[in-house]
């Protein structure tokens, strides 16, 4: 399998095998982040202070992220995942040090978590968008399968890494994400730099750019009606796969190793669906189809989730929701990916993310009021009800079936040749 593996990461080229190793590094640092942080600002500051770092920096990355987002459409990919990688790491060398003087100041924390933010919105939407310039298309669906397993490890190995290092103590934890994240800039530079002239500026204003990509995402039916519809599936995913988790292990009285291990089976499940599951339904199931069934499969695993009172059982529905997830996204991901045309790939992707932090805002407080008169359980089983059900509003966003109906290389460019008044700007560069 591994020899497998390898070749087929070698079929696809050099750089794409530094973007992987780059995305894999990227999320342990990440994971290792999300184990340490929380547990340090927790161990001076309480739950008040987590909460307080939470909103600030949600709020900040659903700012950045739309604001920064023509960056990704103006400048090399590349340099902007090293931009974005660089200000992570600074960032990381400060708050290591930090830890590692005892000097606790939730100010400091909340000025990092702001700026973490920035470096986020800087990369994310160049690392979603980058794998289009990298391979041909007909190999794109392989490469964001392997893309997403390379996060899948990363989500995998993250939270082991993170506690081992924090039974030697916080500041050797924050100390690993340092160099984690060092290791995914130095991988990152085996992409080659774009072409000069290749990126150029637009000739438009900053505001005009991202008014067009915002406008673009609005007014094309089938983008505006699969966002609305992933925002609401989204908004019953998120829940059912963070916060219920610890709170329905907690009301089955099992440990907390339990957490571990149904975080494991959820990022397993995402690694099956990416290393080949995917693949095989799309085949012999159809895209369309499997995008559908993908969602109902994500609503009855956490329903199924919700339901049960056996551990071994909460781990494998959170494995086929893991599964489900990875083959409805990549199936999606690779024709929408290239439906958009490549001056627009990072505004649209940033449009996208908005509404995945949106999503996240939203799910969580909806199902925090639901648990304030329901049981853990009735709130799960009712989550995973509400994304079942938010499958059926596939069958409703206009053309979506008609483009997963294109091959890899009909589809290039899809939304341009339908809606060309509104990619002016992509077809004068």
């Amino acid at each position: 399998m591994i020899k497998r593996l390898d070749a087929k990461t070698r079929s696809l080229g050099d750089a794409f095998r530094g973007l992987l190793l780059s995305e894999a590094m990227t999320i342990l640092a990440m994971m290792v982040g999300h184990v340490a942080m929380p547990w340090w600002i927790v161990s001076h500051g309480g739950a008040p202070h987590l909460a307080l770092y939470g909103v600030v920096a949600a709020l900040s990355a659903l700012c950045f992220t739309p604001l920064l987002s023509p960056l990704g459409d103006r400048l090399p990919k590349r340099e902007l995942i090293r931009l974005g990688l660089g200000l992570q790491l600074v960032l990381a060398l400060c708050l290591a040090l930090l830890v590692s003087i005892e000097v606790y100041h939730l100010h400091w924390i909340l000025l990092v978590s702001v700026l973490g933010a920035l470096g986020g919105a800087l990369m994310a939407p160049a690392s979603m968008s980058i794998a289009a310039e990298l391979v041909p298309a007909a190999e794109l669906p392989q490469a964001l399968s392997l893309q997403r397993s390379a996060q899948s490890v990363g989500r995998i190995l993250g939270p082991a890494l993170a506690g081992a290092a924090l039974s030697l103590g916080t500041g050797w934890a924050m100390w690993l994400q340092c160099g984690l994240i060092a290791g995914a800039i130095w991988a990152v530079s085996a992409i080659p730099a774009a072409p000069v002239g290749s990126h150029g500026a637009s000739r438009k204003t900053w505001l005009g750019d991202l008014s067009q990509g915002l406008r673009a995402a609005w007014h094309i039916p089938t983008e505006r009606g699969w966002t609305l519809v992933s925002l609401v599936s989204t908004c019953c995913l998120l829940p059912g796969i963070t916060m219920l988790v610890p709170l329905k292990i907690k009301a089955m009285g099992l440990s907390g190793a339990w957490l571990g291990a149904a975080e494991a089976g959820l990022a397993l499940g995402m690694l099956l669906g990416a290393f080949g599951v995917a693949a095989w339904v799309s085949k012999h199931i159809g895209r369309y189809a499997i995008r559908v069934a993908a969602t109902v499969a994500q609503g009855l695993g956490l329903m199924l989730a919700g339901w049960t009172e056996q551990g071994l059982v909460l781990v494998a529905a959170l494995a086929l929701v893991g599964m489900a997830n990875s083959c409805g996204v990549l199936v999606g991901q690779s024709h929408r990916m290239l439906a958009i045309p490549a001056a627009f790939r990072s505004r649209l992707n940033a449009v996208s993310m908005m509404s995945l932090q949106i999503a996240a805002s939203l799910g969580p407080a909806a199902t925090g009021l639901a648990l304030s008169q329901y049981s853990v359980s009735q709130v799960y089983m009712g989550v995973g009800l509400a994304a079942a059900l938010s499958s059926l509003g596939f069958f409703w966003v206009p053309g979506l079936r008609e483009m997963f109906a294109q091959d890899h290389e009909q589809v290039r460019g899809w939304y341009g040749h339908q809606h060309p008044h509104l990619f002016t700007d992509a077809a004068q560069r």
